[in-house]
């Protein structure tokens, strides 16, 4: 009895472990883990179709961005667009990355684009759908591979963590995409070394002490809530890092952190893209969608396998690997913003 009533929600994944010791074990998915799986295809397969009707512009808010993409293609001034299959293989890769590590697609898929020749208002936007979609369709999935446990009465800790990060992560997001887009215009040079410098400290934090067992500190989250949320709301990327470290130094079990990340950036990007219809349907900003459906087409595979791995390998390898891949984040992005940084300093 003492025991149930200390139970927190993410004992789960430590008895999915005990129960099925080698990953063999837990590789053999039951009927009901099948089922889920294919509902998640599903969910994406629809968004998907919803993803190649915007694709063409069809609302108030929506236009065929000049980029040099467009340029190429010779599509200015029409709604003509295409599957880009490049896209879809570095969604694959990504996405599984992401949703495995529970970071990595906005940072790395955003800068790629922009380098590649797309306008921000066609990739951030994209990355918000793409995102809000394998976040949701990920948290369910983490629930039913047995990596976390959603419990609304009473409430398990997972879904507390969610509901504090997801709103306070809401409130930055709709500052930061407010006031850095349509008021001050901040260069995106400037936030992007921020993220970097922040990458790297905390995947360095997280490595140095990830052989210790850390106490819960459920407060700390309010400040990388707040900071995630407006690296979501600026550039797309920089949230999944910055809450998944974040709520490993605060004493988190890692398979469900993921999980709980995954939940937290789903509905934080939801609401992000309300932020931007509003601002688009408004006459603000214009809004192209050409690179969306190859992003989700790419995401589909790798959003439902993802979670399936995170549940077969130990928790003592994602301890490891999260924080790593953090600060591998953090060297390729200081990499992609170093001629820029260096011609904005005047060098």
């Amino acid at each position: 009895m003492e025991h149930a009533e200390k139970r927190m929600g993410w004992e789960v994944a430590r008895e999915m472990e005990e129960a099925r010791p080698t990953m063999m074990d837990r590789l053999k998915p039951a009927r009901s883990e099948i089922i889920a799986a294919l509902w998640g295809v599903a969910i994406f397969f629809v968004v998907f179709l919803i993803g190649c009707w915007l694709a063409t512009n069809p609302i108030s808010g929506t236009g065929r961005l000049p980029s040099e993409i467009v340029k190429a293609h010779g599509w200015v001034g029409t709604n003509q667009w295409m599957i880009f299959w490049w896209v879809v293989v570095l969604a694959i890769i990504l996405e599984f990355l992401d949703a495995s590590a529970g970071m990595g697609y906005g940072a790395a898929m955003t800068p790629l684009l922009l380098v590649m020749g797309f306008d921000p208002k066609q990739v951030v936007p994209a990355v918000m759908i793409q995102q809000a979609t394998a976040g949701l369709v990920g948290a369910f999935l983490h629930k039913e591979f047995g990596n976390v446990e959603w419990r609304f009465k009473p409430i398990s800790e997972p879904v507390r963590l969610w509901l504090f990060i997801a709103v306070t992560g809401c409130l930055t997001v709709a500052l930061s995409v407010t006031a850095v887009y349509a008021v001050f215009k901040v260069h995106k040079v400037w936030i992007k070394l921020y993220v970097v410098v922040l990458l790297l400290m905390m995947g360095g934090a997280m490595l140095f002490k990830s052989k210790k067992e850390r106490p819960y500190r459920p407060k700390r989250m309010f400040f990388y809530a707040a900071l995630a949320g407006f690296n979501k709301g600026v550039g797309g990327g920089g949230y999944g890092p910055v809450v998944t470290v974040g709520g490993l130094l605060s004493g988190v079990p890692v398979k469900s952190m993921l999980a709980v990340t995954a939940l937290s950036e789903g509905t934080v990007c939801v609401f992000s893209i309300i932020v931007w219809l509003a601002l688009s349907m408004g006459g603000g900003i214009t809004i192209d969608y050409i690179v969306l459906p190859s992003m989700l087409l790419g995401s589909t595979v790798a959003a439902i396998a993802a979670p399936y791995a995170v549940r077969v390998f130990p928790e003592k390898l994602w301890k490891w690997l999260v924080p790593i891949y953090c600060i591998f984040l953090g060297f390729y992005s200081f990499y992609k913003i170093g001629p820029a940084l260096l011609s904005k300093l005047g060098f």
